[in-house]
This record gives structure tokens, C-alpha cells and sequence, in this order.
């Protein structure tokens, strides 16, 4: 003890090796706390005898960083914030770990906390950094950020006139935040358009909701679920209850541009899909009580109808635990594009100063073992969606959109002076023998004719359901061929 105790005091004296001659005060403060740290075993710590690394000479890390801090307050040209260099020395330690461990000042811990509460403000979009860069991993649906057009994986490479480069996650969320109704410039850069373009968005109060549906071709139950919120679960059986009162025997989850969420609700809409006693997703980290295992439990309605997962380069994190499990466990057949590849696991640790360190503490696994971080979950299915210019060419005028929608809907018997068509048994059928379809009907259809053919993902996974069970009766009557 007595050798630990010289040891801090020759610390604490050592003169720069310039005519300074002391260690400031802020200097000796922050090397005391430092050195007190240091003697202690990291929670997270976990020794590892398989591969030994010659011991880091913390001690002498140390003594640079006081002489540099003594030497910035002492010559610096301006007088200095002595808590900005220290929350700044805090952000430099973090920055050589990945881009999801950071550091939240108070003020940022306390904006995190309004976030989770499923209401905040800002422009409605989920950012991560890859590579360095701002990255877009998916607007939230019906938000201003949507509504303007952003899209998964692009790149933001300025805010107002503030470049992005080194910039770190909460310096761009702070920037990125205001006063409702007020507007932000940002510079975004997407793959297959020849240069960057501005974008200005109105920030709003973002309500999101988590879980939309509706169905297609009379049988097929459409579900939508955009982030993984506290209630998203029992929004789900609520939707399931609802489509199946429409005789729902196929079933979509579109998981597109959906950034993730809450682990629990990622396991619990899962559970929905799964048979008992199966693994659903786990995690290992450098301790033991990080490494966790999620299993199916049976707590809410069991669905069992053949079922397409819709995913895209803006599902994330919850979005590709759900897609993963279902991917492994064949419960689904997954379509669409490769997704973010966010599987990390964050632990948000208060301080006591009011701040946090949000640290990343272990990886996702899929149930065979795949690591979804950087990874992201391969489709069965590849359907590319068309790019999206930042301008639309032409603006068609509301005449001429009524009559594209018209036209779609044109048929032979529609034509005049068109042949009349013949039952099987001969017979002329005239125009009333076919069911009349409602003025409300046709705008549906309509509708949906027009959704379909902005959206290729969602038309091949209609178009897989609705041949799902001619395919089965295919495949069984080949089976009883065989079998006599």
C-alpha cells in the first residue's frame, strides 16, 4: 500500500518538460480519479489466459495525459473550459470503440429519456455511423423525415453548414433536434444519384405507431410494424384479431425501414409465429451475465399461417432478430433486400454527475449461430426496389392521374362493340351476367393496384402467398403419384 501511495505522489509531481514547472490543479484532480479507476477491475473485465497480451503501462498513459492538459491550460492562446476539455478527453477515449458506445451529457441523457417514452421531437428519422459517415438506417413512416423523402442508407454529410466528418452520434442528434415548426437543411448524399442534394425538413413531435395492417386479395392479412415500442406486441394481436374476422389465411410482416427497438417485444412478436421451447435469439458478451438466451414462451395468440417477411436495407437491430429467427427456424420465407446488419447490444449506465455512458456490451446471434452485427440477414428472396430521384420528373395533372388509374382497369368487355363471350355450354353471356363490382370496390383495387406497382417487394410476396396453396396441392398430388 505504502508503494501504491509513492507511486501516485511521483505521479502527481512530475513536471512537464517545459518551464511550467507544476501539474495544474484540473490536471492533478483528474490524474487522482484516474489512478483510482485504473486500480480497480472493470465490472466488465474478463481475463483471458488463452491469449495473453503484454501488460499496457497505464500509469505512464497517464502521465502524458496530465503534462498535455497542464500544458493546455497553461499556454493555450484562450482561456479554456476546464469541463469541456474533460467532457472532450471523455468523447476521444470513446471514439476508437464502435460508433454505438458513447458518452450522454446530462442534458443528452435526459433528451434519451423523453425519446423512449414513444413521443419527441425532431424530423422522424433513425441515424447510425458506418465508416465514419452520418448514415441514414431508416425513416420512421409518416414523419417529416418521410414525408421528404429520406431513405435507408443515406448519407448526410452536412447539417445546415456544419460538416459531418468526425462528428460523433449525439453531436449530430443535438443538431439535428429544435423547437417544433422550425425548419433544418441537411446535405445527403445517395448511392446512384451524381451528386449531393439539400434537403429541408420541418421538425415536428414524433408519435409513432407502431403497428398498421390491412389485407390483400380477400385472404392475405397484411401487418406493418414500424419500430418495436413498449406496445407493440399487443398491438399486433389486435391486428392479427382483426384480419382473421376477414378470413385471413396467409399472412405478410413487412419489417422494412423499421429501426429496431425493444428487445422484449422483438422476442414477444416472435414468440407469436414459433412453436414452444425454441431459441429465438442470444447474446454473448465479455461476462457471463451478458451472455443471455431467449426463448419462446406461449404468452399471447399463436399464428401458424404460411408467412413472407418483407425486410430492406433500413431494418435494424429488433427488426433483424425477428427475420433472423424466423429465417432459421423456416417459419418464413424472408423477402427483399439485405438488412442494416445492426446486432449489438447497448447498455445505457447512469453516472453521477446526471450523464451516461452508453456502452456496447455484447453481440446478437441468431438461433444457428449467425452474427447479425455487420452481417445483417441475407433475404430468400432478393427483390430490388427502383431508386428514387430526389425530384420527381413530370408532375402528372389530376386529370390525367384519374385516367392512368381508369385505364388500368380497362378490359375487353369494356370496349365498345366488343365480342360477347360464351359460357362452356355455348351459351352468350351478356354484360349483367357478370357480378358488379361497387364504385368503393373499384377505388379500392384501384388502390392497391397502384401500391403494388410502386412496391415489387410487396407484389412478390402477394404473388408467392397467392400461389402458396396451388403449389401445395401440386406438391402433395405429385407426392400420392409417387407413392402408388
Amino acid at each position: 500500500m505504502n508503494h501504491l501511495r509513492s507511486r501516485k505522489l511521483n505521479l502527481l509531481d512530475v513536471s512537464p518538460s517545459n518551464k511550467l514547472g507544476i501539474v495544474s490543479p484540473c490536471a492533478r484532480i483528474f490524474l487522482t480519479l484516474c489512478l483510482v479507476f485504473s486500480l480497480q477491475t472493470p465490472l466488465w473485465a474478463k481475463s483471458d489466459t488463452s491469449e495473453e497480451k503484454p501488460p499496457v503501462n497505464t500509469y505512464d498513459k497517464l502521465r502524458v495525459f496530465s503534462e498535455i492538459l497542464s500544458l493546455l491550460e497553461a499556454n493555450y492562446v484562450e482561456d479554456l473550459d476546464n469541463n469541456e476539455l474533460i467532457d472532450g478527453a471523455i468523447r476521444g477515449l470513446l471514439k476508437v470503440l464502435d460508433p454505438h458506445t458513447s458518452y450522454l451529457p446530462p442534458e443528452s441523457f435526459k433528451q434519451m429519456q423523453v425519446e423512449t417514452s414513444g413521443k419527441f421531437g425532431g424530423l422522424g428519422i433513425e441515424i447510425s455511423m458506418r465508416s465514419g459517415i452520418l448514415t441514414v438506417v431508416s425513416p420512421i413512416e409518416d414523419t417529416p423525415a418521410d414525408k421528404a423523402g429520406m431513405q435507408a442508407k443515406d448519407k448526410i454529410i452536412k447539417i445546415e453548414d456544419e460538416s459531418t466528418l468526425d462528428m460523433t452520434l449525439t453531436e449530430a442528434v443535438n443538431l439535428l433536434r429544435g423547437e417544433r415548426g422550425t425548419a433544418v437543411t441537411i446535405t445527403v448524399f445517395r448511392e446512384g444519384v451524381d451528386k449531393p442534394f439539400e434537403v429541408s425538413i420541418v421538425r415536428d413531435v414524433i408519435k409513432v405507431k407502431s403497428v398498421k395492417f390491412k389485407s390483400y386479395e380477400g385472404n392475405i392479412g397484411y401487418v406493418r410494424i414500424r419500430s418495436f415500442s413498449k406496445s407493440t406486441s399487443r398491438d399486433l394481436d389486435n391486428a392479427i384479431l382483426e384480419l382473421e374476422k376477414g378470413n385471413m389465411e396467409k399472412l405478410i410482416l413487412d419489417l422494412r425501414n423499421n429501426p429496431g427497438g425493444l428487445l422484449n417485444q422483438a422476442v414477444e412478436v416472435s414468440d407469436r409465429f414459433l412453436p414452444q421451447e425454441n431459441l429465438i435469439v442470444y447474446t454473448q458478451g465479455k461476462t457471463e451475465d451478458q451472455n443471455m438466451r431467449f426463448t419462446t414462451q406461449s404468452r399471447g395468440q399463436h399464428v401458424d399461417y404460411p408467412m413472407i417477411i418483407l425486410v430492406n436495407g433500413g431494418s435494424a437491430s429488433a427488426s433483424e432478430i425477428v427475420a433472423g429467427a424466423l429465417q432459421d427456424l423456416n417459419r418464413a420465407v424472408i423477402v427483399g433486400t439485405q438488412t442494416f446488419g445492426k446486432g449489438s447490444v447497448q447498455t445505457i449506465i447512469p453516472l453521477s454527475d446526471g450523464s451516461a455512458l452508453r456502452l456496447t456490451t455484447a453481440r446478437y446471434y441468431t438461433p444457428s449461430g449467425r452474427v447479425i452485427q455487420s452481417n445483417g440477414i441475407t433475404p430468400d428472396i432478393i427483390v430490388e426496389m427502383p431508386l428514387k430521384k430526389p425530384q420527381e420528373e413530370k408532375e402528372l395533372t389530376k386529370a390525367e392521374k384519374e385516367k392512368e388509374r381508369v385505364r388500368k382497369f380497362l378490359r375487353e368487355k369494356d370496349l365498345k362493340k366488343h365480342l360477347k363471350g360464351k359460357s362452356s355450354g355455348g351459351e352468350v353471356m351478356e354484360p349483367g351476367d357478370d357480378k358488379e363490382v361497387s364504385e368503393k370496390e373499384t377505388e379500392r383495387l384501384a388502390e392497391i393496384a397502384e401500391e403494388m406497382e410502386k412496391d415489387p417487394q410487396l407484389r412478390e410476396a402477394i404473388a408467392l402467398l397467392s400461389g402458396w396453396s396451388v403449389m401445395n396441392k401440386v406438391f402433395k398430388t405429385s407426392a400420392v403419384e409417387e407413392a402408388k
